[in-house]
């Protein structure tokens, strides 16, 4: 899964992007797309691997996507070169600039250039939906089919991004092949300078993120890549001295994971403890496709123990003892934090 950072030139996404990953990417206008895969912070795995002392430990990952800035006199605007590079994207995460910049002209107004990204999205999607709605017609395409690009358009020509449209709102099933940006979850990052860094999002951008179901959260990106520059030990007093509890790139990361709808379930032993993120609501035979494929064609069960029960009793055997080990079939929806041993026959 893919997110892709977003932003116009001087946001500072891309030292969000090196701090994230660890890489050294240029910093400056334009360039190329930048990838780098990240570890999702995961307390629970932390405390697994405490209790199994495995050799391995791996944690979940996401992948994020540095997508060159615009620029220029106009660079409050999308390039179809932009546009196009985003919409390859599982998901966005949009870096707006809340601090004064000598290589950007004019104050920071995040707002603004909140409302400049999100009607971009929607031009582009009204673009692709209005023809595709001019070609159903003259195909005489089926009624269902023509519905759901209506609601499309009423909802775009009313500023609406599609992600605040429900499943029952919104036939997604005739969406395929159509990459419509408004329908992507869409994370903000209001980017600001180390003096700020623990003041509240202004209200009004705050209540504006919130009409656009997105999700929001302040950073300093400056701040960010010298916390991860410190020693372990030393960044947790550095963070108390800014007046915050915990690395805003944590917060970044697990929001970024939480969008596209992920939960990890959990594999333990001493050989190694793991992280294994699905889509929420998989059922166990596919959860278990994803640790091997051998595992999903010759599933028979899972035992499941919720993260919770495990820490609360210590170890496996102690569930059993207490009766609480669950012996779950296929069709078991998996939850966030579930310990997996799966049993199958091939």
């Amino acid at each position: 899964m893919r997110v892709g950072l977003v932003g116009f030139a001087g946001s500072g996404k891309t030292t969000v992007f090196n701090t994230m990953t660890g890489l050294a990417v240029s910093v400056g206008f334009g360039g190329e797309l930048r990838y780098g895969t990240v570890q999702v912070p995961d307390k629970r795995l932390a405390a697994l691997s405490r209790i199994f002392s495995p050799k391995k430990t791996t944690y979940a990952e996401i992948s994020f996507c540095d997508i060159p800035g615009e620029h220029g006199s106009e660079h409050k605007g999308l390039s179809s070169k932009a546009l196009q590079q985003i919409r390859d994207q599982d998901a966005f995460c949009l870096v707006l600039r809340d601090f004064a910049s000598l290589v950007v002209e004019g104050d920071p107004d995040p707002l603004h250039d909140l409302e400049a990204f999100h009607l971009e999205c929607v031009i582009a999607d009204l673009e692709v939906v209005e023809r595709r709605l001019d070609r159903a017609r003259k195909e005489q395409a089926p009624k269902q089919e023509l519905t759901t690009f209506e609601t499309i358009k009423t909802a775009l020509d009313e500023g609406r991004p599609l992600r605040s449209l429900s499943a029952s709102d919104l036939d997604r099933g005739n969406l395929r092949g159509y990459p419509l940006l408004t329908d992507r979850p869409l994370l903000v990052a209001v980017n600001r300078s180390e003096a700020h860094v623990a003041d509240p999002m202004q209200e009004k951008l705050a209540t504006r993120i919130q009409e656009l179901d997105a999700a929001g959260l302040v950073l300093s990106a400056s701040v960010e890549a010298e916390i991860a520059g410190l020693e372990q030990n030393e960044q947790a007093v550095f963070l108390e001295d800014l007046g915050l509890a915990e690395s805003a790139l944590s917060r970044f990361i697990r929001t970024a994971y939480g969008l596209l709808d992920l939960i990890s379930f959990f594999t333990v032993g001493p050989d190694e403890v793991r992280a294994w993120p699905i889509r929420r609501g998989t059922a166990a035979r596919q959860a278990a496709g994803r640790i091997h494929s051998d595992l999903e064609r010759g599933f028979i069960r899972a035992e499941v123990v919720p993260y919770e029960v495990f820490v609360e009793y210590g170890s496996e055997q102690n569930v059993k003892t207490a009766g609480l080990l669950q012996v779950e079939g296929k069709e078991y929806v998996v939850a966030d934090g579930d310990i997996l041993h799966v049993r199958f026959n091939v």
